[in-house]
């Protein structure tokens, strides 16, 4: 049998740009039709959004821990409940467009999209869980090197679910981001935290790896929900998808909550919190608003561009998260954190260079064979 596909550019390198094309072919000039500058500043103040709550929330809610919060599913909502920083802008944008006249819907995001982000909203609150426990359990320095492994997860599930190429760099990148956490266990007797048992310790170190591999699934499935859609990829469809998610996600953990009577408990841990009630109502707030910084910047950077990018752009920041726990919180870091944070960094640069390798070879032309063996 002989296959014949035709393409009119490049084979693209990029997870979206490959689903777009070889499954949703209409879509890639919905998305072009954005406009490229428009597409690229969106891009860029999405991953400084990313960068901005992502060192800052980790390294709050280990504070938080650090001087006598004991509760997970308020930690695990703190990472969603900032979703209200987004309704003006979508208020704005809502109001903007309709000032401009004709019949317009009054909701970006179809009905079958909304479904689906509803869906990964509950799975995101789950991932939020997971990762607080680790948090609780686990130095800061730990647990940021455990969750850049979803950089690995995020590159397997984009295969599977929207078809992002392999490349031997990317292979190589996935395979030094799971030794790390290998490293980590086989030396983790002098990490564990005073008053932390070696049950809980290890639960948090699966928790988090757990937590890791959620997200590298939450990452290709919303933009997997983005290409089904095949929708131009517009600021108030950002805005909106990220008010489901969060508001998805923190109805799930305010459900647990209230089972878990942790609002009744609050006032009480705010009065014991190691420094001082107000800032106890500080550091909370603070959390919630950076951790919606970084929710933001996730969808802003998978809109625009593609789920594993947002996956690198998390693995970059492990570096950050090291320097910040050994500067503020004054953890220790041993020979095993430092051959991790070395694979960390060394799989990082390795997916950059094969990015950038893709990107330099020829374009492929119209007309291109594939030949299939008939069968016996």
């Amino acid at each position: 049998w002989r296959l014949k596909q035709s393409y009119n550019e490049a084979i693209p390198s990029s997870g979206a740009a490959l689903a777009m094309e070889s499954q949703f072919p209409n879509q890639a000039q919905t998305v072009a039709a954005g406009g490229a500058l428009g597409r690229r500043t969106l891009l860029l103040l999405s991953l400084v959004l990313m960068v901005v709550g992502g060192a800052g929330g980790p390294l709050l809610t280990r504070i938080y821990f650090l001087h006598g919060g004991a509760r997970v599913w308020l930690t695990s909502l703190l990472q969603t409940v900032g979703f209200p920083m987004v309704l003006p802008n979508l208020a704005a944008a809502y109001l903007h467009r309709n000032g401009r006249g004709g019949w317009r819907r009054t909701f970006s995001v179809t009905a079958r999209g909304f479904a689906a982000f509803v869906a990964i909203g509950v799975l995101t609150g789950l991932d939020a869980y997971m990762y607080a426990y680790g948090s609780a359990s686990l130095p800061l320095s730990t647990s940021s090197l455990l969750f850049s492994t979803q950089v690995a997860f995020t590159a397997v599930f984009a295969y599977l679910v929207v078809r992002q190429r392999f490349t031997p760099y990317s292979v190589n990148a996935v395979v030094l981001l799971v030794v790390g956490p290998v490293v980590l266990g086989l030396n983790s007797s002098g990490d564990r935290p005073a008053g932390v048992s070696n049950q809980r310790y290890y639960l948090g170190f699966f928790m988090s790896l757990g937590a890791a591999a959620i997200l590298g699934l939450t990452l290709p499935l919303v933009e997997l929900t983005y290409l089904r859609m095949k929708q131009k990829i517009t600021y108030t469809l950002v805005m909106e998808v990220q008010a489901v998610l969060s508001i998805s996600a923190s109805v799930f953990c305010i459900v647990a909550m209230l089972i878990n009577k942790d609002f009744q408990a609050i006032p009480r841990e705010a009065k014991e919190f190691g420094l001082g009630e107000t800032k106890y109502y500080l550091v909370l707030a603070a959390c919630a608003v950076l951790w919606q910084l970084v929710n933001l910047g996730f969808v802003g950077v998978i809109s625009t561009s593609s789920s594993l990018l947002a996956g690198i752009v998390v693995a970059m920041l492990v570096p950050v998260g090291e320097i910040l726990a050994v500067l503020v919180l004054h953890e220790t870091f041993n020979g095993a954190k430092g051959v991790a944070l070395a694979l960390a960094i060394w799989g990082f640069v390795s997916y950059l260079y094969g990015e950038h390798h893709s990107h330099r070879e020829p374009k492929q032309t119209v007309g291109e064979e594939l030949e299939l063996q008939p069968g016996p």
